[in-house]
């Protein structure tokens, strides 16, 4: 209901009313918050603590909860997918050898890296430089193209799908987060789309150049399902660049593919497919097995 005044006196009195109201809800500046306003009263949420060393100078050192929270930006900013949030090394199911095999080859993978502190307490970062990569026997696109009489029984003999693979590598990926290694996480056809687009927009590659710089710089690259998007010239194009840059810089790539050998180089270009695989040396696995989606629906 809109309220009626009687008098200028009666709307300066409303003005200045509504006015105090606002200032008390303004926000409160750093000094007037309580040790309750901060995630860490130890800091204040600088993350770092302030002391007077022996000769009397005020220096500062990193907080204790500083660690916690670089974690929870790394994790964050990695772009895990939702529906692998709980995915770890202890809830990894293992009912197959195929899983078994995939589980130690993950684990034997961790091992080359390495997060120390030198002297001057600076964290040094030791990366593989090796690819890790878990794909098909026998390619997707390579069952596409059999006869439909015959591509039932080919899938139930050589199945890809539902196996564990991405569950493992995210699993991964959020174990080397939590050592501080800077990962990020894309999915196969929703990242190339994104790129497709970027190339697209009138704003001079910003984006696009963006998405390549976090594709080419994270410390490791977790590319899930690569090689499912549908081929074209711009993709191979940007698969190439994105893998021989990492290839360039020895920085790794850990992907799963349900292509095989043959079927993702087709997908991801000759070149690119070249540099990809060949640098997994011992850490590639050709898996197949029972796809524990559809058995989880049967029980």
């Amino acid at each position: 209901m809109e309220q009626r005044f009687q008098s200028i006196a009666e709307v300066m009195a409303d003005l200045l009313e509504k006015a105090q109201n606002r200032q008390s809800e303004k926000p409160k500046k750093q000094d007037e918050l309580g040790a309750d306003d901060y995630e860490c009263p130890i800091c204040k949420d600088t993350e770092f603590v302030f002391y007077r060393n022996e000769q009397g100078y005020e220096v500062a050192k990193p907080c204790e909860c500083r660690e916690r929270k670089a974690w929870r930006r790394r994790f964050r900013n990695s772009m895990i997918p939702d529906e692998f949030t709980n995915a770890n090394f202890e809830n990894y199911q293992r009912t197959s050898q195929i899983q078994e095999d995939m589980y130690d080859l993950t684990k034997r993978y961790l091992q080359e890296y390495k997060m120390t502190t030198n002297e001057n307490g600076e964290k040094e970062k030791t990366v593989s430089s090796h690819n890790f990569g878990l794909i098909a026997v026998f390619g997707e696109q390579r069952m596409k193209e059999l006869p439909s009489a015959e591509r039932a029984a080919v899938k139930q003999q050589h199945n890809n799908f539902g196996i564990g693979k991405t569950h493992l590598q995210i699993a991964l990926a959020k174990r080397l987060i939590k050592d501080g290694f800077n990962v990020l996480v894309i999915s196969d056809v929703t990242f190339m789309d994104e790129l497709i687009q970027a190339r697209m927009m009138n704003d001079e590659g910003e984006k696009l150049n963006r998405l390549l710089y976090a594709a080419t710089n994270a410390d490791v690259l977790i590319w899930d399902d690569i090689g499912k998007v549908k081929w074209s010239e711009a993709k191979e194009s940007l698969y190439y660049q994105i893998i021989n840059e990492r290839y360039r810089k020895q920085k790794p790539i850990v992907f799963n593919s349900n292509e095989d050998r043959g079927t993702l180089a087709e997908k991801v270009g000759y070149a690119a497919a070249s540099r990809l695989i060949g640098q997994c040396g011992k850490y590639l696995l050709e898996a197949e097995g029972t796809d524990w989606r559809l058995k989880k629906g049967a029980s």
